[in-house]
């Protein structure tokens, strides 16, 4: 289960009620943003070895959800890095 410091375990429930419902591969970007930390899609895909269209996908529908945010690189303006965020579920 995931867990959440400043929330507690009801946050992490709730995320936990979320994930469940949504495909294997967003369920394995989540984890690989967890142990891995931010992330931009390139480095996802070669770190879940999913194509790069399905890290796509489940990156979308993690947005929707709210479980993910995304930025600008600063390093690289064409590439966004993705965060892990389950604060607000």
């Amino acid at each position: 289960m995931i867990m959440i410091q400043d929330q507690g375990p009801l946050a992490a429930q709730d995320a936990s009620s979320v994930l469940r419902d949504l495909p294997p591969s967003a369920k394995l970007v989540v984890k690989t943003l967890e142990y891995e930390g931010d992330s931009t899609q390139s480095e996802l895909a070669e770190l879940t070895l999913l194509p790069p269209r399905t890290v796509r996908y489940a990156l979308t529908q993690l947005e929707e959800h709210d479980l993910v945010t995304s930025q600008i690189s600063f390093v690289d303006a064409r590439q966004r890095i993705y965060s892990l965020d389950l604060s607000d579920t």
